[in-house]
C-alpha cells in the first residue's frame, strides 16, 4: 500500500516538473519571427506570346482569263508598278479583225435603218420591216461589245499599285488560266496574322493594340487589330486574328515569322501577394494573415500569376499583412511577430 502511494507521488512530481519545463521553454521561445507583405491593389495582366506571320496587305496571283500566246511582256521583277499597267498582252489580231468587220456591218445597218425610217414615215414599208432593221443594229452593237470584252481579256493589267514578283513565263509562251504568270504584292503596308487561345477570345476585338518581334530583330514593333474570325477553330480551339502593322521597317518582310506578345486579362485593381506566400493544399490554396499577433489561415482563390506575384481574387482584403516566411512552422492562432514588412515593387 505504501509502495503504491509512493509511486503515485513520484509520477505526480515528475509530471509537474515536465509541465514547468515545457512552459519555461515556451516562455523562452516566444512568438515566431516572420516577414510580412502588405496587400495593395496594382495593375496586372496575363502576358501571352503566340506565333504569327507577316503578310503583304494585298497579294494577287496574276493569271490570264483565257488561253493565248504571249506577244508582249512587261514584268519588271522586284519593282513597283502603278495600277492599270499592262503586264502581259496575248495575241489578239483575230479579235481585232472581227471587231473591224462588225464595225463595218454596223455602219451599213445604221444607214439601212435610217432609210427604213424615212420609208416608214411615207408608209413605203410596214412597221415590222422597220423593226427588223432596228433589231439588226442592236444585235451588232451587242456583238461589238462582246468582242471588245474579249479583246480586254487579252491584256492583263495590274489591279493595284504593287511590287511585282518573279515572272514564270517568257515571251512567245502559250499560257492558260491555270498558269501563274507572276505575283503582285502591296507591301507598303503589312498585315499580321496570329491565333489566340479560346479563353482569351473575348479580350481581342477591333482596335486592340499588339506588339511583336521577328527573329533576328532589334526590338518590338506594333500593330492594330482590324478583324477576327467569326468563330473559334474547332480543331485547335483558337481564334484567328488579323492586324495591320503601324510602321515600315527594313526587317519587316512579308512571309517572315513573328512572335506576338499580348497583354490579356488586364486588371488595374488586382490584389497581389508574393508567390512564396501561397500554401498549396490538395484542393485549396491558403494564406497566413498576421492579425493581432497571431496567425490566421485564410482559404483564397488565385488569378493571374507571374514569376514573383499572384493575383488574389478572394480570401484577403486590401491592408492585410500576409506572412511570407516561416510558413511551415506556423499553426492556426500561433503567436507570431512580424519583424520586416514589404510591399509590391
Amino acid at each position: 500500500m505504501r509502495r503504491s502511494i509512493l509511486l503515485a507521488i513520484v509520477i505526480a512530481v515528475t509530471a509537474c516538473q515536465s509541465k514547468k519545463q515545457t512552459e519555461g521553454r515556451q516562455r523562452l521561445q516566444g512568438p515566431m519571427m516572420v516577414d510580412g507583405f502588405i496587400v495593395e491593389t496594382h495593375s496586372i495582366s496575363d502576358d501571352v506570346e503566340v506565333p504569327g506571320s507577316l503578310l503583304p496587305y494585298e497579294e494577287t496571283q496574276i493569271r490570264a482569263e483565257v488561253s493565248g500566246r504571249v506577244v508582249q511582256l512587261n514584268i519588271p521583277e522586284g519593282t513597283i508598278v502603278p495600277k492599270g499597267t499592262i503586264l502581259v498582252k496575248l495575241f489578239d489580231q483575230d479579235l481585232r479583225a472581227q471587231l473591224r468587220k462588225l464595225e463595218v456591218q454596223m455602219q451599213i445597218a445604221i444607214k439601212n435603218e435610217e432609210r427604213q425610217s424615212e420609208l416608214l414615215k411615207i408608209s413605203g414599208i410596214s412597221q415590222s420591216d422597220y423593226d427588223l432593221s432596228a433589231l439588226s443594229v442592236e444585235n451588232l452593237k451587242a456583238d461589238i461589245e462582246t468582242t471588245k470584252i474579249a479583246l480586254a481579256k487579252m491584256e492583263i493589267r495590274a489591279p493595284y499599285e504593287g511590287r511585282v514578283g518573279l515572272r514564270n513565263v517568257s515571251l512567245g509562251a502559250y499560257i492558260s488560266p491555270t498558269d501563274i504568270i507572276t505575283v503582285l504584292r502591296q507591301d507598303k503596308q503589312l498585315k499580321l496574322e496570329f491565333s489566340v487561345p479560346e479563353k482569351y477570345a473575348k479580350n481581342i476585338s477591333k482596335g486592340y493594340k499588339v506588339q511583336f518581334r521577328v527573329d533576328g530583330g532589334t526590338g518590338y514593333h506594333h500593330a492594330t487589330v482590324i478583324a477576327t474570325e467569326s468563330s473559334v477553330e474547332q480543331t485547335t480551339r483558337t481564334l484567328k486574328v488579323r492586324a495591320v502593322v503601324n510602321e515600315i521597317h527594313q526587317e519587316l518582310v512579308p512571309g517572315i515569322f513573328a512572335k506576338v506578345n499580348l497583354q490579356l486579362g488586364k486588371n488595374d485593381h488586382a490584389m497581389l501577394v508574393p508567390t512564396q506566400s501561397i500554401i498549396s493544399q490538395a484542393r485549396t490554396k491558403q494564406l497566413v494573415i498576421g492579425k493581432n499577433g497571431v496567425a490566421k489561415f485564410s482559404t483564397v482563390e488565385t488569378g493571374v500569376r507571374d514569376s514573383s506575384y499572384v493575383e488574389i481574387l478572394s480570401g484577403v482584403k486590401v491592408g492585410d499583412t500576409v506572412v511570407t516566411t516561416g510558413l511551415m512552422g506556423l499553426r492556426p492562432d500561433a503567436p507570431l511577430k512580424i519583424t520586416k514588412v514589404s510591399s509590391y515593387k
